[in-house]
């Protein structure tokens, strides 16, 4: 901490390559590779055109996120964003469908990773790993255990390393199955025969998760050099090179294995494509690369949860007597409600979807905010308009995030209209039917 400004904050140190660095660390640069199987058939064969269609969707966000981080520079949350930008009450209830992403985060983690073990040790079966993970995870949150930023280099480096590798033997693989013939095609972006606009807007809602976390880059706009440029440019990157390193990935393996409805295990089958291109070693590989990000994931997920939890507490948003206590600095109470969440969340919901919850509160927040830009940049100001930036880009976004949002299979949109339902009651409870502005949700925990 130092002066800045005029005041106590934030020393801006970060440069755009950190943002950027931080941003894909965020994301994970294995991001597409546990949706491949589910999408690829959702898609009837063409994932890499719903990872392209998101991208264009979450690039537009990203220039909502940065040029709102440019006037709230300490915020960094879709909550804080609407909740200035278009009311309280909206904000509020972004928020709420926010809390509920924190609740799936765990799940999807969990989910995937006991199917990724069932697939190494099938003689223990997928109930019991789900059980085994969640007491792990529980474990290591309750001593307080948390990932560090050179544990992060290393397991991101350690990504990069076996994706390398899978691009070096598939494009082997194709060069000795096939040839050119093999490795260049347009069937994994386009195929008349089985190209169906409404399909592929289902499937692209589903592969949009492949983005999700992007927007982490904003929460460090009050430590970064030149803080109106450089979030802007590096949430756009962060979402450009997501989603070009996605895509290649995911063309490869449409090529090493062109039939989807051969899959032997949807949800894992890109450690079949890897055991097709690379061998045992490679499956094996990749199967412990993505266990270990899921149970990483699964771990932050659920002490950034148990954290949001006692932070409604404290404020008086949650019972405080449940969720506003600490035991040894730990809210252990949150820490195992949301381990109970995971378990019984793994063994209900599949983890195609949970991963569409997950996106039903996110893409709900990426309208927010960029309905927020618009009512901040173009409404809200009498001159210096432009119609591109201020308006037109911004409601093309909300657009192309509202139509993916709709896209979104029935069961998520059940589980989440419940939820935001809730919510809403909750809220009018808090403020005497929307008449008092609600407390506000603090994300930093």
């Amino acid at each position: 901490m130092s002066t800045a400004e005029g005041g106590w904050g934030f020393r801006r140190v970060l440069r755009l390559r950190d943002l950027v660095f931080y941003g894909i660390v965020l994301v994970q640069p294995i991001a597409a590779v546990g949706l491949f199987g589910v999408a690829q058939q959702m898609s009837h064969g063409q994932m890499v055109t719903t990872i392209l269609i998101a991208m264009c969707a979450m690039m537009l966000t990203a220039v909502s996120y940065g040029r709102m981080a440019s006037v709230y520079p300490s915020a960094g949350s879709a909550y804080t964003y609407v909740s200035r930008g278009l009311s309280a009450h909206l904000g509020f209830l972004a928020g709420w469908a926010m809390v509920l992403d924190y609740f799936v985060v765990p799940i999807v983690s969990t989910t995937y990773a006991a199917l990724t073990l069932t697939r190494m040790v099938p003689e223990i079966p997928y109930a019991a790993w789900v059980v085994i993970l969640g007491v792990l995870t529980t474990g290591m949150n309750l001593r307080g255990i948390r990932s560090t930023a050179r544990w992060n280099a290393i397991l991101l480096s350690g990504m990069c390393a076996v994706i390398a590798a899978f691009f070096v033997l598939s494009v082997r693989y194709l060069s000795h199955h096939g040839g050119s013939a093999a490795l260049f095609s347009l069937k994994p972006l386009y195929d008349p025969a089985s190209f169906h606009s409404r399909e592929i807007l289902t499937a692209t809602s589903f592969a949009a998760l492949t983005y999700i976390g992007f927007d982490g880059v904003t929460t460090l706009a009050e430590e970064v050099e030149n803080p109106r440029r450089n979030v802007l440019i590096a949430t756009v990157l962060v979402c450009a090179i997501t989603g070009l390193f996605s895509s290649i990935q995911i063309y490869l393996a449409a090529r090493v294995w062109p039939t989807c409805e051969s899959f032997p295990h949807l949800e894992t089958a890109f450690l079949d494509v890897c055991g097709r291109a690379g061998g045992p070693w490679l499956f094996q590989a990749m199967a412990i690369t993505l266990l270990v990000a899921c149970v990483g994931s699964a771990v932050t997920g659920q002490v950034g949860a148990a954290r949001l939890l006692y932070g409604m507490g404290r404020d008086g948003v949650l019972p405080r007597r449940l969720f506003g206590r600490l035991a040894g600095g730990n809210p252990v109470f949150n820490i195992l409600l949301v381990g109970a969440v995971a378990v019984c969340g793994s063994l209900t919901l599949s983890y195609e979807h949970s991963a569409e919850v997950l996106n039903f509160g996110a893409f709900l927040a990426f309208m927010g905010v960029n309905a927020a830009v618009v009512k901040t940049f173009y409404a809200g100001q009498k001159h210096s308009r432009s119609l591109l930036r201020d308006l037109l880009a911004p409601v093309a976004a909300f657009v192309f995030c509202g139509a993916i949002w709709l896209s979104l299979p029935a069961p998520a949109k059940w589980i989440g209209g419940i939820w935001l339902g809730i919510g809403g009651l909750y809220l009018a409870g808090l403020t005497g039917g929307f008449r008092r502005e609600p407390v506000p949700i603090e994300f930093a925990g």
